[in-house]
Protein backbone atom coordinates (compact mmCIF):
# COMPACT_ATOMS: atom_id res chain seq x y z
CA UNK A 1 0.00 0.00 0.00
CA UNK A 2 1.37 3.42 -1.12
CA UNK A 3 2.02 6.16 1.77
CA UNK A 4 -1.20 8.15 1.91
CA UNK A 5 0.40 11.67 4.23
CA UNK A 6 0.88 14.50 3.30
CA UNK A 7 4.59 14.53 3.45
CA UNK A 8 6.37 18.17 3.88
CA UNK A 9 4.74 21.24 3.75
CA UNK A 10 5.02 22.12 -0.45
CA UNK A 11 7.43 24.82 -0.67
CA UNK A 12 4.44 27.66 -2.61
CA UNK A 13 2.00 26.63 -1.08
CA UNK A 14 0.30 30.09 0.60
CA UNK A 15 -2.32 29.90 3.47
CA UNK A 16 -4.86 32.26 1.56
CA UNK A 17 -4.55 32.31 -2.10
CA UNK A 18 -5.68 35.17 -3.80
CA UNK A 19 -7.42 34.83 -6.88
CA UNK A 20 -7.61 37.31 -9.95
CA UNK A 21 -11.14 36.75 -10.95
CA UNK A 22 -13.44 34.88 -9.00
CA UNK A 23 -17.16 35.81 -10.13
CA UNK A 24 -20.78 33.83 -11.32
CA UNK A 25 -20.12 33.75 -15.22
CA UNK A 26 -24.09 31.41 -15.67
CA UNK A 27 -27.26 31.02 -13.58
CA UNK A 28 -31.00 30.23 -13.51
CA UNK A 29 -32.09 33.50 -14.75
CA UNK A 30 -29.91 32.91 -17.82
CA UNK A 31 -31.66 29.92 -18.89
CA UNK A 32 -34.30 29.58 -21.80
CA UNK A 33 -36.59 27.14 -20.28
CA UNK A 34 -38.56 27.33 -23.66
CA UNK A 35 -36.19 25.00 -24.87
CA UNK A 36 -35.84 22.77 -22.73
CA UNK A 37 -35.63 19.33 -23.22
CA UNK A 38 -38.81 18.66 -21.33
CA UNK A 39 -40.74 21.66 -22.66
CA UNK A 40 -44.44 20.81 -24.40
CA UNK A 41 -43.96 17.41 -22.10
CA UNK A 42 -45.32 18.12 -18.76
CA UNK A 43 -48.60 19.01 -17.65
CA UNK A 44 -47.34 21.58 -14.95
CA UNK A 45 -44.95 24.67 -14.40
CA UNK A 46 -41.58 24.24 -14.16
CA UNK A 47 -38.86 26.44 -13.14
CA UNK A 48 -34.68 26.32 -12.95
CA UNK A 49 -33.87 25.55 -9.30
CA UNK A 50 -30.33 25.67 -10.49
CA UNK A 51 -27.83 26.00 -13.05
CA UNK A 52 -24.41 25.29 -11.56
CA UNK A 53 -21.35 21.80 -11.30
CA UNK A 54 -20.49 22.62 -14.55
CA UNK A 55 -17.63 20.09 -17.00
CA UNK A 56 -15.36 22.45 -18.64
CA UNK A 57 -13.18 21.78 -21.90
CA UNK A 58 -11.25 24.32 -24.31
CA UNK A 59 -13.20 23.89 -28.02
CA UNK A 60 -10.32 23.48 -31.16
CA UNK A 61 -11.12 27.41 -31.81
CA UNK A 62 -10.33 28.49 -28.57
CA UNK A 63 -13.09 29.53 -26.58
CA UNK A 64 -13.83 27.71 -23.60
CA UNK A 65 -17.00 25.20 -23.28
CA UNK A 66 -18.84 24.53 -19.79
CA UNK A 67 -21.31 21.55 -19.49
CA UNK A 68 -23.69 23.02 -16.86
CA UNK A 69 -26.30 21.12 -15.15
CA UNK A 70 -29.60 22.42 -15.42
CA UNK A 71 -31.58 21.33 -12.30
CA UNK A 72 -35.13 21.94 -13.57
CA UNK A 73 -37.88 21.52 -11.28
CA UNK A 74 -42.12 22.09 -10.33
CA UNK A 75 -43.22 25.48 -9.43
CA UNK A 76 -45.71 23.79 -7.82
CA UNK A 77 -44.63 20.33 -6.16
CA UNK A 78 -47.47 19.62 -3.59
CA UNK A 79 -50.96 18.76 -5.28
CA UNK A 80 -53.62 17.44 -3.69
CA UNK A 81 -52.13 16.14 -0.58
CA UNK A 82 -49.35 14.57 -3.00
CA UNK A 83 -45.42 15.10 -3.81
CA UNK A 84 -44.64 15.23 -7.09
CA UNK A 85 -41.87 14.66 -8.86
CA UNK A 86 -40.33 14.30 -12.72
CA UNK A 87 -39.31 11.54 -14.33
CA UNK A 88 -37.67 10.28 -17.94
CA UNK A 89 -40.07 7.81 -19.74
CA UNK A 90 -39.60 5.87 -23.13
CA UNK A 91 -38.83 9.03 -24.78
CA UNK A 92 -41.09 11.16 -22.32
CA UNK A 93 -41.10 12.87 -19.20
CA UNK A 94 -44.53 11.97 -16.70
CA UNK A 95 -45.51 13.04 -13.14
CA UNK A 96 -45.28 10.42 -10.14
CA UNK A 97 -46.86 11.33 -6.70
CA UNK A 98 -46.62 10.01 -3.12
CA UNK A 99 -48.92 11.08 -0.31
CA UNK A 100 -47.13 13.66 1.73
CA UNK A 101 -48.03 11.44 5.31
CA UNK A 102 -45.22 8.82 3.37
CA UNK A 103 -41.86 11.34 2.71
CA UNK A 104 -39.98 13.46 4.61
CA UNK A 105 -39.24 16.39 3.08
CA UNK A 106 -36.50 18.32 4.95
CA UNK A 107 -33.74 18.60 2.69
CA UNK A 108 -34.92 21.08 -0.34
CA UNK A 109 -33.35 18.44 -3.31
CA UNK A 110 -34.61 15.47 -2.42
CA UNK A 111 -37.28 14.07 -0.26
CA UNK A 112 -37.10 10.36 1.66
CA UNK A 113 -39.72 7.68 1.81
CA UNK A 114 -40.63 6.56 4.93
CA UNK A 115 -41.68 3.51 6.68
CA UNK A 116 -39.38 0.71 4.01
CA UNK A 117 -36.68 -1.94 4.77
CA UNK A 118 -33.78 0.35 2.80
CA UNK A 119 -33.37 4.03 2.61
CA UNK A 120 -34.99 5.11 -0.16
CA UNK A 121 -34.99 9.04 -1.89
CA UNK A 122 -36.52 10.78 -5.06
CA UNK A 123 -35.57 14.38 -6.27
CA UNK A 124 -37.62 17.49 -6.48
CA UNK A 125 -35.75 18.35 -9.47
CA UNK A 126 -34.56 16.59 -12.73
CA UNK A 127 -31.49 17.59 -14.63
CA UNK A 128 -29.70 17.26 -17.79
CA UNK A 129 -26.90 19.17 -19.63
CA UNK A 130 -26.51 22.52 -21.40
CA UNK A 131 -22.85 23.32 -23.50
CA UNK A 132 -22.66 26.99 -22.39
CA UNK A 133 -20.03 28.49 -24.67
CA UNK A 134 -17.46 31.18 -23.07
CA UNK A 135 -15.06 33.17 -24.19
CA UNK A 136 -11.17 31.85 -23.96
CA UNK A 137 -10.54 33.42 -20.21
CA UNK A 138 -13.85 32.16 -19.37
CA UNK A 139 -15.37 35.70 -18.46
CA UNK A 140 -17.92 36.29 -20.62
CA UNK A 141 -20.89 33.80 -22.57
CA UNK A 142 -20.36 33.72 -25.70
CA UNK A 143 -23.30 31.30 -27.03
CA UNK A 144 -25.32 28.86 -24.96
CA UNK A 145 -25.96 25.56 -27.60
CA UNK A 146 -29.65 24.83 -26.73
CA UNK A 147 -29.70 22.66 -29.33
CA UNK A 148 -26.66 19.99 -28.44
CA UNK A 149 -28.29 19.82 -24.68
CA UNK A 150 -27.83 16.28 -23.46
CA UNK A 151 -30.81 14.61 -21.63
CA UNK A 152 -32.04 11.44 -20.14
CA UNK A 153 -32.42 8.60 -22.78
CA UNK A 154 -32.06 5.20 -21.18
CA UNK A 155 -33.80 3.90 -18.25
CA UNK A 156 -30.79 3.66 -15.97
CA UNK A 157 -30.81 7.65 -16.91
CA UNK A 158 -34.94 7.94 -16.01
CA UNK A 159 -34.15 11.02 -12.79
CA UNK A 160 -31.28 12.95 -14.46
CA UNK A 161 -27.68 13.19 -15.33
CA UNK A 162 -25.54 15.41 -13.19
CA UNK A 163 -22.35 16.86 -12.98
CA UNK A 164 -20.71 16.43 -15.64
CA UNK A 165 -16.27 16.05 -15.55
CA UNK A 166 -14.40 16.36 -19.08
CA UNK A 167 -11.50 14.78 -20.01
CA UNK A 168 -9.35 15.45 -23.39
CA UNK A 169 -7.14 12.07 -23.86
CA UNK A 170 -5.74 10.42 -26.87
CA UNK A 171 -7.88 12.84 -29.32
CA UNK A 172 -11.08 12.86 -27.67
CA UNK A 173 -13.26 14.26 -25.09
CA UNK A 174 -14.58 11.90 -22.39
CA UNK A 175 -17.38 12.93 -20.20
CA UNK A 176 -18.63 10.95 -16.77
CA UNK A 177 -21.74 12.29 -16.03
CA UNK A 178 -23.82 11.13 -12.68
CA UNK A 179 -27.06 9.06 -13.62
CA UNK A 180 -30.03 8.67 -11.58
CA UNK A 181 -32.24 5.58 -11.29
CA UNK A 182 -34.27 3.01 -9.20
CA UNK A 183 -31.77 0.51 -10.41
CA UNK A 184 -28.29 2.58 -10.65
CA UNK A 185 -26.77 5.35 -8.97
CA UNK A 186 -23.97 5.24 -11.14
CA UNK A 187 -21.14 6.86 -13.55
CA UNK A 188 -22.19 7.41 -17.53
CA UNK A 189 -19.56 8.20 -19.49
CA UNK A 190 -19.96 9.86 -23.42
CA UNK A 191 -17.08 10.62 -26.27
CA UNK A 192 -17.06 13.90 -28.45
CA UNK A 193 -14.03 14.83 -30.95
CA UNK A 194 -15.18 18.17 -31.33
CA UNK A 195 -16.07 19.27 -27.74
CA UNK A 196 -19.95 20.02 -28.82
CA UNK A 197 -21.19 16.98 -29.95
CA UNK A 198 -21.62 13.76 -27.75
CA UNK A 199 -22.19 10.08 -27.82
CA UNK A 200 -23.67 8.01 -24.73
CA UNK A 201 -20.82 4.92 -24.60
CA UNK A 202 -22.84 3.09 -21.70
CA UNK A 203 -23.00 2.95 -17.65
CA UNK A 204 -19.46 2.48 -16.64
CA UNK A 205 -19.53 2.20 -12.65
CA UNK A 206 -22.86 0.81 -11.29
CA UNK A 207 -24.71 1.62 -8.03
CA UNK A 208 -23.83 3.54 -6.43
CA UNK A 209 -20.60 5.30 -6.92
CA UNK A 210 -20.14 8.67 -8.08
CA UNK A 211 -17.64 11.84 -8.72
CA UNK A 212 -15.89 10.01 -11.23
CA UNK A 213 -13.05 12.52 -13.17
CA UNK A 214 -10.85 10.31 -15.57
CA UNK A 215 -7.23 11.89 -15.63
CA UNK A 216 -6.08 14.04 -18.39
CA UNK A 217 -3.11 11.23 -19.97
CA UNK A 218 -2.38 7.65 -20.33
CA UNK A 219 -0.34 5.94 -17.13
CA UNK A 220 1.61 2.83 -18.30
CA UNK A 221 -0.87 2.99 -21.51
CA UNK A 222 -3.68 2.89 -19.06
CA UNK A 223 -6.70 4.89 -18.44
CA UNK A 224 -6.91 6.46 -14.78
CA UNK A 225 -9.42 7.90 -12.59
CA UNK A 226 -10.69 8.64 -9.53
CA UNK A 227 -13.83 7.27 -8.00
CA UNK A 228 -16.08 7.80 -4.95
CA UNK A 229 -18.00 5.14 -3.51
CA UNK A 230 -21.01 5.61 -1.38
CA UNK A 231 -23.13 3.75 0.66
CA UNK A 232 -25.23 4.37 4.10
CA UNK A 233 -22.66 2.21 6.14
CA UNK A 234 -19.03 1.51 7.07
CA UNK A 235 -16.11 -0.75 8.85
CA UNK A 236 -14.36 1.11 11.33
CA UNK A 237 -11.25 1.79 11.24
CA UNK A 238 -8.66 0.65 14.24
CA UNK A 239 -8.98 2.86 17.51
CA UNK A 240 -6.52 5.46 17.57
CA UNK A 241 -6.19 5.34 13.62
CA UNK A 242 -5.19 8.79 12.31
CA UNK A 243 -8.84 8.03 9.34
CA UNK A 244 -11.93 8.66 9.81
CA UNK A 245 -14.84 6.29 8.20
CA UNK A 246 -17.04 7.10 5.72
CA UNK A 247 -16.75 8.23 1.80
CA UNK A 248 -13.21 8.83 0.28
CA UNK A 249 -11.57 9.46 -2.87
CA UNK A 250 -11.02 6.10 -4.34
CA UNK A 251 -8.44 5.21 -7.96
CA UNK A 252 -9.07 2.76 -10.33
CA UNK A 253 -7.56 2.36 -14.01
CA UNK A 254 -8.79 0.72 -17.29
CA UNK A 255 -7.92 -0.51 -20.00
CA UNK A 256 -10.28 1.09 -22.43
CA UNK A 257 -11.78 3.71 -20.74
CA UNK A 258 -14.78 1.24 -20.50
CA UNK A 259 -13.90 -1.23 -18.01
CA UNK A 260 -12.24 -0.40 -14.61
CA UNK A 261 -10.56 -1.81 -11.84
CA UNK A 262 -10.60 -0.90 -8.35
CA UNK A 263 -6.86 0.32 -7.45
CA UNK A 264 -6.48 -1.61 -4.00
CA UNK A 265 -5.62 -0.16 -0.81
CA UNK A 266 -5.03 3.73 -2.16
CA UNK A 267 -7.62 6.16 -1.44
CA UNK A 268 -7.65 10.37 -0.41
CA UNK A 269 -8.99 9.54 2.83
CA UNK A 270 -10.87 11.60 5.67
CA UNK A 271 -8.70 12.82 8.43
CA UNK A 272 -9.99 11.89 12.08
CA UNK A 273 -8.72 15.20 12.93
CA UNK A 274 -10.54 17.38 10.87
CA UNK A 275 -13.69 18.09 10.30
CA UNK A 276 -13.93 20.11 7.46
CA UNK A 277 -13.13 16.84 5.49
CA UNK A 278 -15.67 14.38 6.66
CA UNK A 279 -16.47 13.87 3.57
CA UNK A 280 -15.09 14.33 0.47
CA UNK A 281 -14.46 13.52 -3.62
CA UNK A 282 -13.56 14.16 -6.20
CA UNK A 283 -13.81 17.51 -8.14
CA UNK A 284 -11.67 17.95 -11.69
CA UNK A 285 -9.92 15.70 -13.26
CA UNK A 286 -6.40 15.78 -12.94
CA UNK A 287 -3.73 17.39 -14.77
CA UNK A 288 -0.32 16.95 -15.09
CA UNK A 289 2.52 19.67 -14.30
CA UNK A 290 5.85 19.80 -13.68
CA UNK A 291 5.30 18.60 -9.55
CA UNK A 292 3.15 15.88 -10.66
CA UNK A 293 -0.99 15.24 -11.09
CA UNK A 294 -2.61 18.03 -9.71
CA UNK A 295 -5.81 17.02 -8.14
CA UNK A 296 -8.78 19.42 -6.99
CA UNK A 297 -11.70 17.92 -4.60
CA UNK A 298 -14.36 18.77 -1.92
CA UNK A 299 -14.49 18.66 1.52
CA UNK A 300 -17.14 18.46 3.55
CA UNK A 301 -18.12 19.74 6.85
CA UNK A 302 -21.38 18.62 8.50
CA UNK A 303 -23.81 21.58 9.28
CA UNK A 304 -27.40 21.64 9.34
CA UNK A 305 -28.21 19.30 6.61
CA UNK A 306 -26.53 20.37 3.61
CA UNK A 307 -23.08 20.76 4.93
CA UNK A 308 -20.15 23.60 4.44
CA UNK A 309 -18.48 22.85 0.87
CA UNK A 310 -15.17 23.48 0.33
CA UNK A 311 -12.01 22.91 -2.69
CA UNK A 312 -9.07 21.46 -1.10
CA UNK A 313 -6.03 20.02 -3.65
CA UNK A 314 -3.23 17.58 -3.73
CA UNK A 315 -0.55 16.36 -5.82
CA UNK A 316 -0.08 12.65 -6.74
CA UNK A 317 3.11 11.37 -8.34
CA UNK A 318 2.92 11.72 -12.16
CA UNK A 319 3.92 7.63 -12.86
CA UNK A 320 2.71 6.46 -9.64
CA UNK A 321 -0.70 8.06 -9.23
CA UNK A 322 -1.87 6.29 -6.02
CA UNK A 323 0.80 7.79 -4.01
CA UNK A 324 -0.07 11.11 -2.63
CA UNK A 325 2.74 13.65 -2.58
CA UNK A 326 0.81 16.41 -0.97
CA UNK A 327 -2.61 17.49 0.52
CA UNK A 328 -3.43 21.15 1.42
CA UNK A 329 -3.87 22.05 4.80
CA UNK A 330 -6.22 24.77 4.06
CA UNK A 331 -9.34 25.28 1.40
CA UNK A 332 -8.39 26.70 -2.18
CA UNK A 333 -11.84 27.79 -2.60
CA UNK A 334 -14.58 28.22 0.19
CA UNK A 335 -18.42 29.40 -0.82
CA UNK A 336 -18.81 33.19 -1.37
CA UNK A 337 -22.19 34.62 0.27
CA UNK A 338 -21.33 37.93 -1.24
CA UNK A 339 -21.45 35.85 -5.57
CA UNK A 340 -24.72 34.86 -5.09
CA UNK A 341 -26.29 37.96 -3.07
CA UNK A 342 -28.76 39.06 -5.96
CA UNK A 343 -29.86 35.71 -6.31
CA UNK A 344 -30.64 35.34 -2.62
CA UNK A 345 -34.22 35.32 -3.00
CA UNK A 346 -33.78 31.99 -5.48
CA UNK A 347 -31.55 29.82 -3.33
CA UNK A 348 -32.22 26.89 -1.23
CA UNK A 349 -28.63 25.90 0.49
CA UNK A 350 -25.62 27.89 1.11
CA UNK A 351 -21.92 26.94 2.09
CA UNK A 352 -21.75 25.31 -1.00
CA UNK A 353 -18.94 25.54 -3.63
CA UNK A 354 -18.39 22.40 -5.65
CA UNK A 355 -15.34 22.75 -8.45
CA UNK A 356 -15.93 20.30 -10.99
CA UNK A 357 -13.82 21.99 -14.03
CA UNK A 358 -10.53 23.26 -14.98
CA UNK A 359 -8.27 24.57 -17.78
CA UNK A 360 -5.41 25.86 -18.80
CA UNK A 361 -5.36 29.82 -18.77
CA UNK A 362 -1.47 30.34 -20.58
CA UNK A 363 -3.41 28.40 -23.82
CA UNK A 364 -5.76 31.73 -23.86
CA UNK A 365 -6.31 35.19 -21.88
CA UNK A 366 -5.39 34.17 -18.14
CA UNK A 367 -1.61 33.36 -18.43
CA UNK A 368 -0.32 31.96 -14.98
CA UNK A 369 -3.92 31.09 -14.13
CA UNK A 370 -5.69 27.89 -13.87
CA UNK A 371 -9.26 28.87 -14.84
CA UNK A 372 -11.72 26.84 -12.36
CA UNK A 373 -15.16 26.42 -13.04
CA UNK A 374 -17.40 25.33 -9.88
CA UNK A 375 -21.50 25.06 -9.01
CA UNK A 376 -21.83 28.04 -6.24
CA UNK A 377 -24.72 27.28 -3.60
CA UNK A 378 -26.01 24.30 -5.88
CA UNK A 379 -27.22 27.58 -8.24
CA UNK A 380 -24.95 29.36 -10.82
CA UNK A 381 -21.81 28.43 -12.11
CA UNK A 382 -18.59 30.17 -10.70
CA UNK A 383 -14.93 30.66 -13.08
CA UNK A 384 -11.90 31.25 -10.74
CA UNK A 385 -8.77 32.13 -11.93
CA UNK A 386 -6.17 30.60 -9.88
CA UNK A 387 -2.40 31.27 -9.93
CA UNK A 388 -0.27 28.69 -10.63
CA UNK A 389 2.05 29.91 -8.24
CA UNK A 390 -0.45 28.61 -5.22
CA UNK A 391 0.24 24.90 -6.76
CA UNK A 392 4.46 25.71 -6.59
CA UNK A 393 4.19 26.42 -10.88
CA UNK A 394 5.10 29.11 -12.78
Amino acid sequence: MKSLHAGPPHPAAPLAPAHAVDHLVFGPLDVDLSRSPMTGQLDAETYVLGAFNPGLLRLPGGNLLMMVRIAEALADPVDGGHVRSIRWDEGGYVLDAWPLDQVDTADPRKFLMRGGPWRAMALTSLSWLLPVELTPDGLEVVEVHYDRAIAPSQPWQCYGLEDARITRLEGRWLMTACCVSPQHHGTVLYESDNGLDWTLLGLVLDHQNKDMTIFEGLIDGRYWALTRPIGDHWFAWPPGSEWRSGPSINFARSPDGLHWQPVAGSAIRPRADRLDTVRLGGGAPPVLTDDGWLVLWHGVEPREIVGIYRTFWSLLDADDPDRVLWTSETPLLEPRAELTRPLEERMYVHDVVFTTGIADGDEAGAAGHYIVASGEADLACRITHVAKSVFGMG
